[in-house]
């Protein structure tokens, strides 16, 4: 369960901005780049994993290097936005694991689901689990990216002024 989050001071900031750089960094180390104590440090963190501004600590893996060399960024179109019309393609999509990210977007599309898999067939045997026999599944338009510029996860602080 996660409290509100609490108003994020200069401390706060400094500390996630070395989280977000590299998750394993030691407390002590953490707590003489910011000037303050390492139990300081710890109670702020766990402030920060209550309140789910820290939503994960995990190892970002490679999915080339994992065998899995394929981005694929598809665009969904429904036929009604309805929830009720709308949850069990969203229940699929949050239960497939190749899938990982989707949005729901304004225009043209409805959905835009970025996946990663190891082959073509992978990718087509995808798509039926998602999106076969939902009739308020209009079209799917697909993307493969030949390559990636960039990739991250990292929540940009530079520009947030500490509120406390």
């Amino acid at each position: 369960m996660t409290t509100p989050a609490a108003p994020l001071d200069r401390f706060d900031l400094a500390i996630l901005d070395i989280l977000q750089a590299d998750n394993t960094t030691p407390q002590r180390v953490i707590a003489q780049a910011v000037n303050l104590s390492a139990p300081a440090v710890q109670r702020r963190i766990q402030r920060l994993r209550e309140s789910g501004v820290i939503r994960a600590n995990v190892a970002v893996l490679d999915p080339v290097k994992m065998g899995i060399p394929l981005t694929i960024v598809l665009e969904v179109h429904l036929e009604n936005e309805r929830p009720d019309r709308t949850a069990p393609l969203r229940a699929r999509i949050a239960a497939e694991e190749a899938v990982q990210q989707c949005y729901s977007v304004t225009g043209e599309a409805d959905y835009l689901l970025v996946v990663n898999v190891a082959s073509m067939a992978d990718y087509e045997a995808l798509t039926q689990r998602l999106f076969d026999g939902d009739d308020n599944v209009r079209r799917f338009r697909t993307s493969v990216a030949l390559g990636c510029l960039k990739s991250g996860l990292r929540v940009p602080l530079a520009g947030l002024r500490p509120l406390a």
